[in-house]
């Protein structure tokens, strides 16, 4: 089950509904061009469109099972006390003083440009529970990072 907000599934119902009416059937015609074009036992074209065709179901798979196990949070039910998945989280990285600020997201809608991050990363998972001015201890890749949370809210 992976929770996600509203926007978060709509993008996804969106994407599901593109690839079954806009990529899958144009994956059909570039598998009936290349069927078109001979002998299929040596048409590297047939082969290269069916293993497209092929990749292209099993991420259509892949999104409706990720749509069929997907909880919609009710950011209206959350609370502000401690880090849970939605909440903005403004800490800072007390080595350097740096100053950052996350959203801890589904797995699916993780997209660090956005400052959203996936609530299996060390982060967040080192985040999830804890409360404003509390400091924290996180494992990550680099070592251990020291992080004080500042200010957390739910967007």
């Amino acid at each position: 089950m992976a929770y996600m907000t509203q926007e978060g599934y709509d993008k996804m119902v969106a994407q599901l509904r593109h690839m079954e009416s806009v990529e899958r059937p144009a994956a059909s015609a570039a598998i009936a061009e290349a069927r078109d074009k001979g002998d299929l036992s040596e048409n590297s074209e047939y082969d290269a469109a069916k293993e497209a065709q092929a990749m292209l179901e099993t991420k259509i798979n892949q999104l409706k099972q990720a749509i069929a196990e997907a909880k919609i949070i009710d950011t209206s039910r959350l609370s502000n006390d401690t880090v849970q998945i939605l909440s903005t989280v403004e800490m800072k990285n007390l080595a350097n003083n740096m100053v950052m600020k996350y959203t801890i997201v589904s797995e699916s809608e993780a997209n660090l440009r956005e400052g959203k991050i996936s609530s299996t990363t060390p982060i967040a998972q080192g985040l999830l529970g804890k409360k404003a001015g509390d400091v924290v201890e996180i494992k990550i890749p680099q070592g251990v990072i020291k992080l004080e949370i500042l200010k957390i809210s739910i967007d």
